[in-house]
């Protein structure tokens, strides 16, 4: 069996020559790559063709599936690989050569996880560094990845994130919401439900921060409809108790916080999109406040965060 499938869901070609050598650079080569046009009008073909690597597989929608259902382009993929462990990789993004290397000491250390993480690289369109990701504990419970998240002492992206194949489609694949927005969380909270997850603080994901990434573009009323998703789900979550003593206290405090911490997410939501247009977001806010349970103060709190 493959050890490790690495899935592009393609569209943007601009950076995906640089993503795809990135990949095929890498020191373990137990790997198969592949790319899935979603009916991209850039010239992605041509691109994938450059390359003569056997361990490339080329596939193409039959129609564009498109941003605000994203993860059904992961899980389509997901349905193609034969890896034993898999990831998604964005179109822009780069791997650092250790990328597979590490995962797999990390696997090694940890053979019974579902889900494994690192430490991200935020690079700008001219692949200079302009940030890392927050450090990692090397093994934490759900409990404390749910915590830290929701209160933003991290961030991550669906990259940084490998997962055993059969354990994902076991668990339904990656969980769906609007332009996957928080779908690498809650995907991630499940895979590491009863289990935990490992993490190695060695930068190995490259993520591409520009205007054309997901967080940084619009469609901002599926995003807010994501977080109603999102707060569903761990209201859901929730209802169930842990065995361990340690995580009953940590579900507690979540269960006391969880109104507090999902308005933070919407917060941060509207924080986003009134960095353009700022007094047009306001009043499209306020219009849209009650279908969202949003108000006055939340709006007035995301305005002035969005100035710095």
């Amino acid at each position: 069996m493959i050890k490790f499938s690495i899935c592009i869901p393609a569209y943007k070609s601009l950076y995906l020559r640089a993503c795809i050598e990135s990949i095929l650079k890498q020191t373990l080569t137990d790997f198969e790559l592949i790319i899935l046009n979603d009916c991209s009008p850039e010239p992605v073909d041509a691109i994938v063709q450059q390359f003569g690597d056997i361990r490339i597989k080329y596939f193409k929608n039959d129609q564009n599936v498109g941003a605000i259902d994203l993860v059904k382009n992961w899980n389509k993929c997901l349905s193609l690989a034969a890896g034993e462990y898999i990831m998604i990789m964005g179109d822009d993004d780069l791997l650092a050569p250790d990328y597979l290397e590490e995962f797999s000491k990390l696997i090694d250390l940890y053979p019974a996880l579902h889900v494994f993480h690192c430490r991200t690289r935020i690079i700008n369109d001219a692949g200079e560094t302009i940030m890392f990701t927050p450090a990692h504990p090397a093994f934490e419970h759900v409990y404390d990845s749910i915590w830290h998240r929701l209160e933003q002492y991290r961030s991550n992206y669906i990259s940084d994130f490998v997962y055993h194949a059969a354990s994902l489609r076991k668990q339904g694949g990656f969980f769906y919401l609007p332009l996957a927005w928080g779908s690498d969380d809650i995907t991630a909270f499940m895979a590491s439900h009863k289990k935990g997850i490992a993490h190695t603080n060695k930068p190995i994901f490259y993520y591409r921060s520009n205007a054309l990434s997901i967080t940084s573009t619009g469609n901002d009323l599926y995003k807010m409809a994501a977080n109603v998703g999102y707060s569903k789900w761990l209201e859901n979550f929730l209802t169930e108790k842990p065995a361990d003593e340690d995580d009953l206290v940590i579900r507690q405090h979540l269960i006391k916080n969880q109104n507090r911490l999902m308005q933070k997410r919407k917060r941060y939501t509207m924080i986003l999109s009134m960095r353009s247009n700022r007094f047009k977001k306001i009043v499209f806010w306020y219009k849209n406040r009650k279908q969202f349970g949003i108000n006055a103060k939340d709006i007035l709190i995301s305005a002035i965060k969005s100035l710095s």
